[in-house]
């Protein structure tokens, strides 16, 4: 969609497995079928990851040669402006449900491939009941006559609704899991409250797990390194 053009500056540095695991959570998605294009990402408490897979892997589909949209609709704390050090004045979502501004007026085109972004907007006091009206409705489904995916990021949802009322607008989930900082029951608990909405939950995604305490993932990066390595000396 032909938008305004926003510069962004990622800041994640080069990580060969997290990269890989981008690329195969890309692709799970891709085969989970033709009917999945509105993706929902949330987590079960703070600080999980959440928002950095769901634009990494914007990112990763926009590489595809697809077109995708990243919805911020983290509408209570959004951190994308800050985080991707965008310097630009914008028009968010929560403008868009209030009235203040038209729909064409908060898509961005970022300087990524394939890649648009709608931001959240100021910090609303009433961010459920933005979310829940039907103008927000009518945005994802023209977003989704638009794009080839659009991938939503939303609040945890262990401790707000506003996750399970934008998952009841998407064909999809996934839930960001942090390694060793999530019970079991409380994931149970996160995916439940996702499948009452009506939302396909297609998976959970482990995070922030400690390479160098996993036996399993420390050997394979060790081989992987000195293959490389070797590679490189043979060149």
């Amino acid at each position: 969609m032909t938008g305004q053009k926003i510069i962004m500056t990622d800041p994640k540095t080069e990580d060969y497995f997290y990269e890989e695991a981008i690329k195969t959570l890309r692709t799970n998605i891709q085969f989970a079928g033709m009917d999945i294009k509105t993706i929902t990402v949330t987590s079960c408490y703070p600080n999980e990851g959440k928002s950095d897979i769901a634009f990494q892997l914007a990112k990763e589909i926009g590489n595809m040669n697809k077109k995708v949209l990243f919805v911020d609709a983290d509408i209570r704390k959004s951190s994308m402006m800050n985080r991707y050090q965008v310097k630009s004045r914008v028009s968010g979502l929560t403008q868009y449900l209030s009235g203040q501004v038209g729909r064409n007026e908060i898509f961005y085109n970022t300087n990524f491939p394939n890649l648009d972004i709608i931001f959240a907007g100021p910090m609303a006091p009433n961010p459920s009941e933005l979310l829940e009206q039907a103008s927000f409705e009518a945005l994802m489904e023209f977003e989704r006559s638009f794009y080839d995916y659009v991938i939503v990021d939303t609040p945890p949802i262990g401790n707000l609704i506003d996750a399970a009322v934008v998952a009841k607008q998407c064909d999809g989930a996934i839930l960001v899991i942090e390694s060793g900082a999530v019970s079991r029951r409380v994931a149970e608990k996160a995916k439940e409250q996702l499948e009452k909405s009506g939302c396909r939950v297609l998976g959970a995604v482990l995070n922030k797990v400690d390479m160098r305490r996993d036996r399993y993932y420390s050997r394979y990066s060790s081989k992987y390194s000195n293959y490389y390595n070797s590679s490189n000396e043979r060149k």
